[in-house]
């Protein structure tokens, strides 16, 4: 029975959440693209034995950035509300996902799809997250790929509100992950 422990590599990695605007005036909105800049984690990885399998990821709340080709002034008071008035960053300052179980079918060689529970900390909260992932096994790494949604109010998160809320945020969020992991 083989299993493999991957420490995730944030350079080659990339996880992005994507947030749609609401209200009347939503076709003047932004629909803000986030970049998380600052993340570390473990994957444990065992084809052979999907029960030996985890995943533990642990996110620096205050490192997302917008991405979006927006003036500094804006993408500043973005960012600004995003740490200060949703996330809490400095109350609440790291996300964690942890696994509980995982299960694999095999997608031919070195390929897998996996189906995982696990725990979701965020913003003092902490909800049942289940995440689907395409994985792929290359030598000493691992890619693993996929989306979730997830809604801020489970979360305790207020929605973002602005001109007298003609103009919010969506309480659904879709996050995108490409997760590379290296033996080691």
């Amino acid at each position: 029975m083989t299993v493999a422990r991957y420490l995730i590599d944030k350079g080659s990695s990339r996880l992005t959440i994507r947030a749609f605007a609401t209200g009347m005036l939503s076709a003047f909105g932004h629909n803000p693209t986030i970049a998380v800049r600052d993340f570390n984690g473990e994957v444990v990885f065992s084809p052979e034995s999907p029960g030996d399998s985890s995943l533990r990821l642990d996110v620096r709340a205050d490192s997302l950035e917008v991405t979006d080709d927006i003036s500094s002034k804006d993408r500043r008071e973005m960012e600004r509300a995003m740490n200060e008035d949703v996330l809490e960053s400095a109350r609440y300052p790291r996300i964690v996902y942890e696994s509980s179980s995982v299960f694999l079918t095999s997608a031919g060689e070195g390929r897998y799809r996996a189906s995982i529970n696990g725990n979701l900390s965020l913003h003092g909260v902490t909800e049942t997250q289940p995440v689907s992932a395409q994985v792929t096994l290359t030598g000493d790494s691992l890619r693993a790929s996929g989306e979730l949604s997830l809604s801020q109010t489970a979360y305790g998160i207020r929605l973002v509100r602005v001109a007298g809320g003609a103009l919010k945020l969506k309480d659904e969020l879709k996050f995108n992950f490409e997760i590379v992991a290296r033996e080691g």
